[in-house]
C-alpha cells in the first residue's frame, strides 16, 4: 500500500514542470547607471547639495552626506567630545520638561494601565478552561 504512494509520487515529480516561465537567457546587464538621482517619490524631486556638486574630485558617499542630513535632529556625531568627557552637572537637568513623563504611572488617569482582576488572570492562565457559560 504505501510502495504505490512511493512510486505514484516519484513518477509525479519526474513529469512535473516549473510553472514559473523566464523570458530570457540569464545575463547580467552590460551596463549599468549608477550615478545617483532623487527617489520618484521625493517631494522635491532633487538631490541633496552634497550630491549635485559635479566640481568635487571624488563622488560624495553616504558618510559625508549623513553629516549634514537632518531626520529629528542632527544625525551626524556630536562635534563635542565623547561620552564621559563632561561633568553630569554640566549637562544640565535630567528632569522631565512639561508633557514628558519617564514612567507609565506618572501619567494622567486616563491613560494608566488598568489592573487586572482575579477572573481575567485565571481566564489567561487556564486558556479559558474554567470559564463557566
Amino acid at each position: 500500500m504505501f510502495a504505490t504512494k512511493a512510486l505514484r509520487a516519484s513518477a509525479a515529480h519526474a513529469e512535473r514542470t516549473p510553472m514559473i516561465k523566464f523570458l530570457g537567457k540569464r545575463t547580467i546587464p552590460a551596463s549599468v547607471d549608477h550615478t545617483p538621482h532623487a527617489h520618484p517619490a521625493s517631494p522635491s524631486h532633487e538631490l541633496p547639495v552634497d550630491f549635485k556638486s559635479a566640481d568635487k574630485p571624488t563622488s560624495p558617499t553616504f558618510s559625508s552626506y549623513r553629516q549634514h542630513a537632518q531626520q529629528h535632529g542632527p544625525l551626524g556625531r556630536a562635534k563635542t567630545g565623547g561620552v564621559g568627557e563632561a561633568s553630569g552637572h554640566s549637562l544640565g537637568s535630567v528632569s522631565p520638561t512639561r508633557g514628558e513623563y519617564f514612567d507609565r504611572n506618572e501619567l494622567p488617569a486616563r491613560f494608566r494601565r488598568t489592573p487586572l482582576e482575579m477572573a481575567e488572570i485565571d481566564a489567561i492562565e487556564t486558556g479559558g478552561a474554567t470559564l463557566v457559560c
